[in-house]
Order: structure tokens, then C-alpha cells, then sequence
């Protein structure tokens, strides 16, 4: 089954939550696909399967969600995993980038020596909504001297047009709304 076919099969698995976390907001809830064993299973190996030989060194991930996919597809790729955590979570010293939600703002940090440079990466996160996010972390990444090979999500609110935000960058996601 090729990608697209997955992405939709895998469509019926995400639950929508309406006014979450605010009013007017319908949150995607993956949580029903990650209790299903075979949806996660296939929801992984199809993000393995289209990054395997890319030749990528760690892949950096957001919290929280983030990790449930990038930890794995780390380890499925022999790459390093490396988080992205809100302020004051990490224990040394970071570099930090505040960025807009769909929702509103927030920060996130990375460690200052997690990225040497000329590191190739892949960024792993959950949810493309507005960008944001994601390119936050880009920029954070090409600050400490890495290289983005590409951005990886389980989802894509296209409505929201966040890969706008992400041009000239190979983005990819699984299941697009």
C-alpha cells in the first residue's frame, strides 16, 4: 500500500475534540490511533519506510507527542534522538526560540551542544498546523550549525497552511485534513 493510501486508511483512527484547548478549535486526538496496536505499527514503519537511507544523524522531536514518534523513528534510523522541551525543563545551557501557535504563543529549548555542525536532521513532530512549531525548531537547529534534511509529521491540518511557512524545506506528512 503506497503512502497516501496508508495516510487515509489511517485517517478513521484520529478522533476529533471540539473546542480543545479552547473554544473553536477541533483537536486532532491521537491517542485513539496510539492505543490501536496495528494503526501504530503501521503509522511508524510507514514514516521509517519513507525516510530509510536518507542519511540522517539525530532527529529532534518536540514535546510531548513529538517523542512518541521520533524516539522511535531514531532508533528504527541508527540516528541519535534529541528533545525539544519547554523552558526550564533541560538541565544545560540551551538556546531557546518563541514562536505563534494557532493558539496562541509559546517557547521551546534545545540543548546548545546537541547539534554539531554540518548535522544532517530530521525534525519529528505529531502535528503540522500552523508552522510554527516546526519552524521554530528549524531555525533553532540551523542556529547551532545543523542541517534540516526534512520535517516529519503523523498529521497535516492543510487548511492551515503551516508548509507555507515551511518553503524550502522537504516536509512530509502521513495523514493530511
Amino acid at each position: 500500500m503506497d503512502e497516501k493510501a496508508i495516510g487515509e486508511n489511517l485517517k478513521g483512527t484520529i478522533r476529533d475534540v471540539p473546542d480543545f484547548p479552547k473554544k473553536g478549535i477541533i483537536f486532532k486526538d491521537i491517542t485513539t490511533l496510539l492505543k490501536d496496536k496495528n494503526s501504530l505499527k503501521t503509522a511508524i514503519d510507514a514514516l521509517v519506510a519513507h525516510y530509510k537511507g536518507k542519511d540522517i544523524d539525530q532527529v529532534v522531536s518536540m514535546e510531548s507527542r513529538g517523542f512518541i514518534f521520533g524516539s522511535v523513528l531514531a532508533y528504527k534510523l541508527g540516528a541519535g534522538f534529541i528533545p525539544v522541551r519547554k523552558p526550564g525543563k533541560l538541565p544545560h545551557h540551551t538556546e531557546k526560540a518563541t514562536y505563534e501557535l494557532e493558539y496562541g504563543t509559546d517557547t521551546l529549548e534545545i540543548h546548545r551542544d546537541a547539534i554539531a555542525k554540518d548535522t544532517k536532521v530530521l525534525i519529528v513532530d505529531d502535528l503540522l498546523a500552523t508552522g510554527g512549531t516546526a519552524c521554530a525548531v528549524a531555525h533553532l537547529i540551523e542556529k547551532l550549525g545543523g542541517k534540516v534534511v526534512s520535517l516529519a509529521f503523523l498529521i497535516e491540518l492543510s487548511f492551515l497552511k503551516g508548509r507555507d511557512k515551511l518553503k524550502g524545506y522537504d516536509v512530509f506528512s502521513l495523514i493530511k485534513f
